[in-house]
């Protein structure tokens, strides 16, 4: 099985345990990727993705989904697992 939806579960469950705020890095290139485009700098977008950021959050074996806010509008977020680069606490850089 993939090891990627594991480790990121596991990464963003021990940001949030450690009472920090989890961070993806996206690659908003990869195809399938679903993100405001409108929020996305060189090909790239950083969510948070706290329970207090988002709804629904699912990490599968192929993507993350939720809902986020962006401007007060509840917006559908779909990332495939080959566009997250990257997961970890904005406080404190780790990850």
């Amino acid at each position: 099985p993939a090891r990627r939806p594991y480790l990121l579960r596991a990464l963003v469950d021990w940001i949030v345990d450690c009472g920090l705020t989890p961070h993806v890095l996206v690659d908003a290139t990869v195809p399938g990727v679903e993100v405001p485009q409108e929020h996305v700098r060189d090909g790239r977008i950083v969510l948070n993705v706290s329970p207090a950021a988002v709804r629904g959050l699912e990490i599968g074996r192929d993507a993350v989904t939720c809902e986020g806010r962006f401007g007060g509008r509840a917006r559908f977020l779909c990332l495939p697992m080959a566009s997250v680069i990257a997961v970890y606490a904005r406080e404190t850089g780790e990850g």
